[in-house]
């Protein structure tokens, strides 16, 4: 529902934001549908399905990576043009556009997928039944040769830290452009002897808390995964091992948890700050839901014994 009331550009967005937005959309469904319903769930509840397959597992792996990627950098990206457009005047007009926003999730997108390509050749068949290969398992060459533990580095890092310090730098950054906007303005108006309200200070307020709610929810549901990195992979200690009461596997679990639970918020977030967008929803949501009712009134109708008229 959200793809397709952004698709349609009745929000008051620019087309720029609109395609960013539609862009994390996607992703975000992706995740639900991959990461958490497949991957999650599925494979949990259904161990020896069509999932179980070594090719199918793979392929799903590598999905659950390549959309987990998507939806942080898709987010990183936007935080990077609202940045360009309130802090760079001068290269807003080249780089606040819809052709550049289009080839920017483009280029994310491609290079996610190729940064991913390696995860087909991490995993090798659990098990072989009747010559069918089940299941999928790390091969022992991950956890021995170097270029494998670069690549793993990289992988982590590109997904929590890097993402994590580039939109806290770009957030503070931006927020202090714009205090020290509002402060000069607001001296200028008051030498002025205006005391009516400033239609461009609102005007800017509105397109700041829809930046400030999705990037600033990122940054907090992703609080737990960075801290337990961190303590698990910086500090080089010890992995838990089925130990579930382990605070390691506790913190690594929470922050999962936490990361696909970031992938659900920006819908509530377009509703509870966009005006046009809570519009657009309730514009698309009255026929369908008009006509069941009519239809249930029919039924009833139909359903109700019908009285005797005495001429």
């Amino acid at each position: 529902m959200t793809i397709l009331i952004l698709s349609r550009g009745n929000c008051g967005l620019s087309k720029c934001i609109s395609v960013y937005m539609v862009g994390m959309a996607v992703a975000d469904l992706f995740i639900m549908v991959f990461n958490v319903i497949v991957y999650l769930i599925f494979n949990y509840h259904f161990p020896y399905s069509f999932l179980s397959y070594t090719a199918v597992c793979k392929f799903v792996l590598y999905i659950t990576f390549v959309t987990l990627h998507m939806s942080v950098w898709f987010t990183v990206t936007f935080t990077f043009d609202r940045f360009v457009a309130i802090c760079c005047h001068d290269f807003k007009e080249k780089y606040c556009t819809k052709r550049i926003a289009t080839t920017v999730m483009v280029t994310s997108s491609v290079l996610t997928c190729l940064k991913g390509v390696p995860m087909f050749f991490s995993y090798e068949a659990e098990r072989i039944i009747n010559n069918v290969q089940w299941g999928c398992r790390t091969k022992a060459a991950v956890y021995t040769m170097p270029a494998w533990s670069v690549y793993s580095w990289l992988q982590s890092t590109s997904v929590v830290l890097l993402p994590f310090a580039l939109m806290t730098l770009f957030n503070s950054l931006t927020i202090r452009r714009i205090l020290l906007a509002n402060r000069t303005r607001k001296d200028l108006r008051s030498k002025g002897n205006e005391v009516q309200s400033d239609p461009e200070v609102k005007g800017r307020r509105k397109s700041i808390i829809l930046l400030f709610t999705v990037s600033g929810s990122f940054i907090l549901l992703w609080l737990t995964s960075v801290g337990s990195f961190a303590t698990t992979r910086l500090s080089s200690s010890v992995y838990y091992q089925g130990d579930y009461s382990n605070p390691g596997y506790i913190a690594t679990e929470t922050g999962y948890l936490l990361e696909y639970l970031s992938s659900c918020t920006n819908t509530c977030i377009y509703a509870a700050t966009q005006r046009k967008f809570r519009e657009e929803l309730r514009n698309i949501l009255k026929p369908p839901c008009y006509k069941f009712l009519d239809f249930f009134l029919k039924i009833v109708n139909t359903n109700l014994p019908q009285k005797n008229v005495i001429s």
